[in-house]
């Protein structure tokens, strides 16, 4: 476990480093900051599809892990912040208080710090962010909103394949994911994650292979 989070960090760091170095560049004019959003069902290979569209687009992923990670401490919270110029840091702010006032939250702690990490994730753009609802923070200008979907015989086939176990291991590790994820969602962003129109897309990998999924989502970018 100790080596697990000594690599998150790492990640971490060496992610702060280059937003900081662009932001030292003081270019006039800043780039579209596009950030990509998946969710996905257990399974689906929502997972596999970030990776993809990562390498062809030379964007960076941010797993829920390493959003976790950023969230439960407060001082890498803060040098995230800290790579967001004047401006940066006034659309985020603008971002939280319409995501509060929008859906009715009375955030937690937990909460103020996630936002705030997607939040500033967004704003740099060249990113892919997998999971903890991240549709729901990022400003619409700055995003694109996926959600991978699969049959259920089909995902426990992946499932049983990625992680070599039983075929009702694999139910019962898609039975809890599912709920633990509609669940955070439901808690924390007072929304349905199913409902598709909380997204631009939704692919469904059982008819369309990864390949196909990843050109689809580059050509629905333009």
């Amino acid at each position: 476990m100790k080596t697990k989070t000594r690599s998150i960090q790492q990640i971490i760091e060496e992610q702060m480093q280059r937003w900081q170095l662009l932001r030292s560049k003081k270019a006039e004019e800043k780039p579209a900051a596009l950030t990509i959003t998946i969710s996905r069902e257990p399974g689906s290979g929502g997972r596999i599809v970030a990776q993809k569209l990562a390498e062809k687009l030379g964007f960076s992923v941010f797993h829920q892990e390493v959003l976790l990670e950023i969230a439960k401490r407060a001082d890498v919270s803060e040098k995230l912040l800290a790579t967001l110029d004047e401006r940066g840091l006034s659309v985020l702010e603008d971002c939280i208080s319409a995501l509060v006032y929008d859906r009715h939250l009375w955030p937690d702690e937990y909460l103020k710090h996630l936002v705030k990490v997607i939040g500033a994730i967004g704003e740099h753009g060249r990113a892919i962010i997998v999971g903890r609802g991240a549709n729901f923070v990022v400003p619409p200008q700055y995003r694109l909103r996926l959600r991978i979907v699969a049959p259920h015989d089909i995902r426990i086939e992946n499932v049983v394949r990625t992680y070599n176990v039983s075929a009702e291991d694999a139910k019962r590790h898609i039975i809890r994911t599912e709920s633990d994820r509609r669940a955070f969602i439901r808690k924390y962003f007072n929304a349905d994650i199913a409902n598709p129109t909380n997204y631009d897309l939704v692919i469904n990998t059982g008819s369309l292979e990864i390949n196909k999924a990843v050109g689809a989502v580059i050509a629905a970018l333009g």
